[in-house]
């Protein structure tokens, strides 16, 4: 039976750990440990116990505390001041906004600090921050820990200075590549991994069912002959790629033509070849019309005939002189632009209208997220259902280089007004993915799938926390939405398969209480 922890760094009657959670606690205070929860599962709460314990521990010692974006860390520091028993004032937010002599002041006084990896590390170079009396660093969305990013920089800067270093992780979903899960413990010098799925025995009794839904469209004849076209020109590419032995499959995918970009535009730099040069100008074709099919498959006429004005207006690489001047390019862009005028549009517009109609007709203050991958897809979708009558607001990211976005302010207000039910329906980019705290809903519906397997589980996590819920998959037969699909969904699999490889187990289960002197 869960009861309120009693804790003298934890307020009464307050915090109420489930048994998972407590388990999970007691090895994340004696190792460096990656910890995977499902979303919605406590995650933080694992973090505000190791935190009191580690401040109890050495009463003079801070915590650092960074998440991704600003929002997120605000979140944080909101939830630490809830449950920890230490004057809220000593609990801080460091953003950029604060001016660096203010910080520093803020960073004496604090026993507890809230933050993004990038804001730290600039404190750390300029000398504002020293991190030897922080015992707890915390590093929340793990998964971001790989290459040069700056939890990297700052989980290394914190093992070099900290007296008494202590890393705990925090992740719905590391990755289902085994070398990059290695990548992300090395990065952040892990040394056990605590793994908790939905289908745990400690876990279960905590989980709301979740109804998983495929809804398959086709794709119109219409749209096919585009990509008929499109075909044409990116088999040609692919195949002079093939003879010159630079790839060796005309099944070549998107991220194995990115890298080889990285690759071949390395060597141009070094050899100013001509060859070398016209396989970069190929490689970078192909990446241009598979993205053209990428949308016409999963979007669209309206995206693709942007995309291809977009072409031609940026005429500056000999690349996209060169691919515009194809006559299979040619015959697409025509056919498009014919299609844009008649208003043809993908068939998953009108299936998502009548799947949305009827969620509101059962339950009229329903409240349902749709995820689309692009801003402008985002834009179409909201307009088109505001156009049916369907209350919908968009949710996007901050501005972008000439485009729009929504401040944090926004962001916020727009939140609270999906949690107090005044519209139905949220649509979403990938900023509603990531631990920010978008309501709990009913349904969620992806409008366009991802490849990624950690954007699989952060999207998902979105619905039913605290009721059963729905997520629902639109996906055109025959297309790349399949494809991605089946591959998010395999790469889970396995994602989940090497971290229970990598738990380490044979620790005593003790208590958080026990580990009080």
């Amino acid at each position: 039976m869960e009861r309120f922890i009693e804790h003298p760094l934890i307020k009464p009657n307050t915090l109420k750990p489930r048994l998972y959670q407590e388990t999970i606690a007691t090895t994340a205070i004696k190792k460096n440990c990656l910890v995977v929860l499902p979303t919605g599962m406590g995650k933080t709460l694992v973090g505000i116990m190791v935190a009191a314990h580690r401040l109890y521990e050495k009463p003079n010692s801070k915590v650092l505390m960074i998440a991704p974006t600003r929002p997120l860390s605000a979140q944080h520091q909101k939830t630490f001041q809830h449950y920890l028993n230490i004057d809220p004032k000593e609990i801080i937010l460091i953003t950029g906004k604060v001016r660096p002599e203010d910080r520093k002041v803020l960073y004496e006084r604090a026993r507890v600090v809230v933050s993004t990896p990038q804001c730290i590390q600039n404190d750390i170079e300029n000398k504002i921050l020293h991190l030897a009396p922080y015992n707890l660093l915390i590093v929340d969305e793990t998964h971001r820990s790989v290459k040069r990013y700056s939890y990297t920089f700052v989980a290394d800067y914190y093992i070099k200075q900290s007296s008494n270093p202590l890393i705990l992780g925090l992740t719905a979903s590391p990755g289902g590549i085994r070398d990059k899960i290695e990548e992300v413990k090395k990065n952040l010098h892990i040394e056990a991994v605590e793994i908790r799925t939905e289908k745990d025995e400690d876990v279960k009794p905590y989980i709301q069912e979740m109804k998983i839904e495929r809804v398959y469209v086709e794709l119109p004849e219409e749209l096919q002959r585009v990509r008929r076209y499109l075909e044409k020109a990116y088999k040609k590419r692919l195949e002079w790629l093939i003879s010159s032995k630079l790839i060796f499959s005309i099944k070549t995918m998107k991220r194995e033509l990115l890298e080889l970009q990285k690759e071949i535009g390395k060597m141009y730099e070094q050899t100013r070849d001509f060859m070398v040069a016209r396989a970069l100008t190929t490689c970078a074709q192909a990446i241009k019309i598979e993205h053209a099919m990428e949308l016409l498959e999963t979007q669209g006429i309206t995206p693709l005939y942007k995309y291809f004005l977009d072409l031609e207006k940026s005429k500056k690489s000999y690349a996209t002189r060169n691919l515009l001047n194809d006559s299979d390019v040619i015959n697409a862009i025509k056919e498009t632009k014919e299609l844009f005028i008649k208003g043809v549009e993908h068939p998953k517009q009108e299936k998502l209208i009548e799947i949305i109609k009827e969620e509101i007709r059962k339950k009229p203050n329903t409240k349902i997220i749709t995820f689309a991958n692009y801003r402008s897809s985002v834009e179409k979708i909201v307009k088109m259902l505001q156009s049916n009558g369907i209350e919908a607001r968009e949710f996007i990211g901050q501005t972008i280089k000439g485009g729009k976005g929504l401040k944090q302010k926004e962001q916020i207000e727009i939140l609270n007004e999906f949690r107090y039910e005044l519209f139905n329906v949220l649509v979403s980019t990938s900023i509603g993915e990531e631990g920010l705290d978008v309501v709990a809903t009913d349904v969620a519906i992806f409008y366009d799938e991802v490849s990624s397997e950690i954007r699989l589980i952060q999207r998902r996590g979105r619905v039913g926390r605290q009721v059963p819920g729905r997520v629902i998959f639109l996906i055109t037969k025959g297309t790349r939405d399949e494809s991605y699909y089946w591959s998010a969904v395999h790469r889970e699999r396995r994602m989940k398969r090497i971290l229970y490889d990598m738990k380490e187990r044979g620790l005593e289960n003790k208590t958080l209480m026990d580990w009080i002197k």
